[in-house]
């Protein structure tokens, strides 16, 4: 007779795992008391200005985890992320995650949380999942502090002769929500403002969510705040932040969100989980902050960059190593038995059938990531995602694959196994063994390059484009960045995560493409050039069923439907 137990979900596991209060988890990781600001039992914020650099304590290792191409509901990034730092404590290890904070649009639309799953998690998911200690809002409310004062600016005189046709900053929302994508605003008569067009975009790719990731303290913040381009004079000059004089404000705003937001693992493991950024419209890494916090109290940090390597992992590489000391020295690709199908042709609604000949098909997107990672002077270890429907032969004939191209790669039952199990112990072995291993790090292109060599590099030696074609405001845009001097900048890419080309339909290892760039944004607080290409939005959209259907609260308070 066929089983009738419902397997448990990610929140019931979470629900019925064992948290620590988080000042034992503190003093675990070497966190004074007195550093600690707690949000209720299980969450804290860290004062970092209150610990003690250690003078014979090297920088911890980083440990960057990326992916191959996913499918709309991920590959498991964070769930391995959490269970290989579990299993690397279990060795012996002192080691600290950091993560990414997740956004409320996606969680309430396709994707999920990012809190990781079933026994390779983060406490407590509820909480981190939705407002958490208030980070985004209070990212959503300087920038819209920053919008309101632009445009009363405008209203009072416009002393700055700010052209309101011209204003590229937007206002934003932690939610996706594509009927603000483009609004009209000041309606009403003269008391109400100056009309104009404006749109929104969601917070995670709100500039300042990115300068609130590349800060390296509050003096830092303050000054990439002031040099965030709102838009342009009538005579097509630069307006900044500084101008208006209004960084102060939006300091103010952020001064406590600054401060990294300390959580644990199921298996007890200090988690820092820390600011937000988008890796397909933003340059998606936590904050160089809990990062280099995190260096600081461990040997070994364990960090994420979102979407697969093509996207978040270059932009590690080249954006936020460039700016802070945190070049990995060892990168771990996750790769999926499901994700592979798909890229090898199958339908997703076929994806947990068996198909051992997709696989085959599929491995070249997989190969490309592989390729990818050594351009920048390290070879990367595969984490084979364990799933429920895999099965052994799946299994064993990618694992064979990989010892066939030489690649290091382990099975991760951290879904099912981690929670400190034995699950990740395989992988953590290989990536012991590669933190062994000497590198010589490299960026992808020198900031010496023109902006359009510089994106020409990125879609020819990551994409694997023959080239790139630019639209006409795009090349115009490269004309205005190089007479004000920001060509000099790194690039973001702004691309669909589901293809290596700016077509999401198209899958694998496609050849033969061009890389269209429709326009450019300079983030001079942040300090790098946006390129947007294909459909890519920057205000997502809800699918026709988003998950927010399926939640609920329980006459407790208890969240349903969270995962």
């Amino acid at each position: 007779m066929e089983s009738t137990h419902t397997p448990l979900s990610d929140l019931d596991i979470a629900r019925s795992a064992d948290i620590h209060p988080i000042a034992d988890i503190a003093a675990l990781a070497g966190i004074p008391a007195d550093a600690l600001e707690l949000y209720g039992q299980y969450k804290a914020k860290i004062d970092t200005s209150r610990l003690t650099p250690n003078a014979g304590k090297p920088p911890g290792q980083v440990v960057l985890v990326s992916a191959m191409s996913p499918t709309p509901a991920g590959e498991g990034k964070s769930t391995c992320t959490v269970g290989l730092a579990d299993s690397l404590a279990r060795a012996g290890k002192r080691v600290m995650i950091a993560l990414r904070e997740p956004s409320l649009g996606p969680i309430l639309g396709m994707k999920g949380g990012a809190t990781g799953g079933g026994r390779s998690q983060v406490l407590p998911m509820e909480d981190i999942n939705l407002h958490f200690t208030g980070d985004f809002h209070a990212v959503t409310s300087a920038n819209n502090a920053l919008m309101a004062l632009v445009d009363n600016h405008i209203y009072q005189g416009n002393e700055l002769n700010i052209d309101p046709r011209r204003i590229t900053f937007k206002r934003v929302l932690d939610m996706n929500d594509r009927a603000l994508r483009e609004v009209v605003i000041g309606l009403g008569g003269p008391t109400q403002g100056t009309p104009r067009q404006d749109g929104f975009d969601i917070t995670v790719a709100s500039e300042i969510m990115a300068v609130f990731c590349l800060s390296t303290g509050l003096s830092d913040l303050k000054e990439r705040l002031s040099r965030m381009t709102i838009g342009y004079t009538y005579d097509r000059q630069p307006v900044t932040v500084g101008q208006l004089g209004v960084e102060g404000a939006l300091t103010l705003l952020l001064k406590d969100a600054i401060k990294p937001n300390l959580v644990q693992s199921i298996a007890g493991t200090p988690a820092l989980v820390h600011g937000g950024p988008f890796a397909n419209i933003a340059h998606g890494c936590n904050s160089v902050i809990a990062t280099q916090t995190a260096r600081q109290l461990a040997d070994v940090v364990v960090t994420e960059a979102g979407f697969g390597a093509d996207l978040g992992a270059e932009k590690f590489m080249d954006i936020k190593a460039r700016y802070a000391d945190v070049a990995p020295a060892a990168v771990v690709l996750v790769a999926t038995i499901r994700a592979l199908k798909m890229h090898g042709g199958v339908a997703k609604s076929e994806l947990s059938a068996p198909n051992v000949e997709a696989l085959e098909s599929g491995v070249a997107n997989l190969r490309r990531h592989v390729h990818n990672v050594e351009k920048f002077g390290i070879t990367p270890v595969v984490a084979i995602n364990k799933f429920t429907t895999d099965t052994d032969e799946e299994l064993e004939w990618l694992v064979a694959w990989c010892v066939a191209e030489g690649i290091e790669a382990a099975v991760a039952d951290v879904w099912g196994q981690g929670g400190g199990g034995p699950g990740g112990d395989e992988l953590a072995a290989k990536v012991m063994a590669a933190l062994a291993k000497p590198h010589e790090f490299r960026h992808l292109y020198p900031l010496e390059m023109s902006v359009e060599d510089k994106i020409r590099t990125i879609v020819q030696e990551i994409y694997g484009a023959d080239n790139v074609d630019f639209s006409v405001p795009a090349l115009r845009r490269l004309a205005e960045f190089e007479a004000n001097g920001w060509d000099r900048l790194p690039v973001c890419m702004a691309k669909t995560q589901y293809s290596f080309t700016d077509d999401a339909t198209r899958i694998g290892a496609p050849k033969g493409f061009t890389i269209h760039v429709r326009d450019l944004i300079a983030k001079t607080g942040a300090g790098f050039i946006v390129a947007l290409t294909g459909a890519v939005m920057t205000m997502p959209g809800l699918p026709k069923e988003p998950a927010a259907m399926r939640m609920d609260v329980d006459d407790d308070g208890g969240a349903v439907g969270l995962f």
